[in-house]
């Protein structure tokens, strides 16, 4: 998995490489949490201290389930960013990724 993160364009490219795994759905998690997961692994690869989190607990008015990765002290300073599928209600982004082998997540600074 190659993840590209383009913080002046506000954008996270993810490209699939061969020998990713497939993410899918299993019980209560859902697929996009398992693909979330392996994007926050590669980005504290390349040096970001980020977290994944449901978004409701820091206070967004979102679905109990949506989850992003935000930088660990939150968004206080023009430093830090939250990445996020902002198409969460449409499709599941793990699932996307599965079919087309590339994602593009929205970033906020």
């Amino acid at each position: 998995m190659k993840v590209e993160l383009n913080l002046k364009e506000k954008y996270c490219k993810i490209t699939k490489e061969s020998g990713d795994p497939r993410f899918t759905s299993s019980g209560w998690a859902l697929a996009e949490s398992w693909f979330l997961h392996r994007v926050k692994q590669e980005l504290i690869k390349q040096g970001f201290d980020v977290i994944k989190k449901r978004m409701w607990k820091d206070g967004h008015m979102v679905s109990d389930d949506q989850q992003y990765i935000r930088s660990r002290s939150g968004l206080k300073t023009p430093e830090e960013f939250a990445i996020y599928n902002e198409n969460y209600a449409i499709y599941d982004a793990g699932e996307e990724f599965n079919r087309s082998g590339e994602m593009y997540l929205s970033v906020i600074i």
